[in-house]
């Protein structure tokens, strides 16, 4: 009798896998890239949608949980399979704490990173697009750069508007930190008047973040991927020498 070459359980993992990381990609925008010819491995973030934060969102509305992204971030810092992190950003903002702690996590991390923005990175979506190693935008991106919003009572005494103004320095200074914009222009940006008719502050669109110096350079996603293995055969011949 002939013999079966099929393997039941190599199958059984194969579909194991491919449904591990369809469910990935469905709840959490998240899939590994190693189709390059570098062999290199890229893990792919999306943040999309309402940040979500201590507060859950409405049912009807996209977001991105923070619980979920903070724990892959770590995980990804950790692991010696991933050689570097693309995250593609389309998101209207959120909570602040939410939107700066996934920032802080992402400029922490020691692989190269580098972010696209795609439709729009408005609010808190702008410390993120620049929390990267290097940031794209595609022509059409947007960004919209306002002060700080509160929702529910304030009190109106002087130290609500002195902790409100806390809040703002720290996304202002986060951002100057991690982009080519200076404090003062980037504030005054933030209170610009003229541009938007509901509100103050600056919508940016393609190459005008990139003139403003908030983000790094107009492109799509064959030009993130370009930098982004180009930034890790970098980090990979600096490991080497050190050695």
């Amino acid at each position: 009798m002939g013999q079966n070459n099929e393997n039941p359980g190599n199958e059984k993992n194969e579909k194991e896998a491919q449904d591990l990381e369809n469910k990935q990609i469905n709840e959490y925008g998240q899939v590994m890239l190693d189709g390059n010819q570098q062999d290199y491995k890229i893990h792919l973030i999306t943040i999309i949608g309402e940040i979500e934060g201590h507060e859950t969102s409405a049912p009807t509305r996209k977001t991105t949980k923070y619980e979920h992204i903070l724990p892959q971030l770590a995980a990804i810092e950790d692991s010696k399979d991933v050689d570097g992190v693309l995250i593609l950003i389309n998101t209207v903002g959120g909570d602040v704490e939410a939107g700066l702690a996934i920032a802080e996590m992402i400029a922490s991390i020691s692989k190269p990173t580098v972010s696209l923005v795609l439709g729009g990175s408005h609010s808190i979506g702008v410390p993120l697009a620049t929390s990267t190693h290097y940031s794209f935008i595609v022509p059409t991106g947007t960004m919209i750069i306002h002060p700080v919003r509160v929702t529910g009572m304030v009190i109106g005494v002087t130290q609500s508007f002195e902790y409100m103004e806390r809040i703002q320095d720290r996304i202002i200074n986060f951002v100057c930190a991690h982009s080519n914009i200076d404090y003062l222009h980037f504030k005054a940006l933030m209170l610009d008047t003229t541009q938007l008719t509901k509100d103050i502050g600056s919508i940016l669109v393609g190459r005008e973040a990139v003139e403003k110096g908030i983000i790094n350079e107009v492109g799509g996603i064959q030009e993130a991927l370009k930098k982004l293995h180009s930034m890790i055969a970098a980090n990979k011949s600096k490991e080497c020498s050190d050695k």
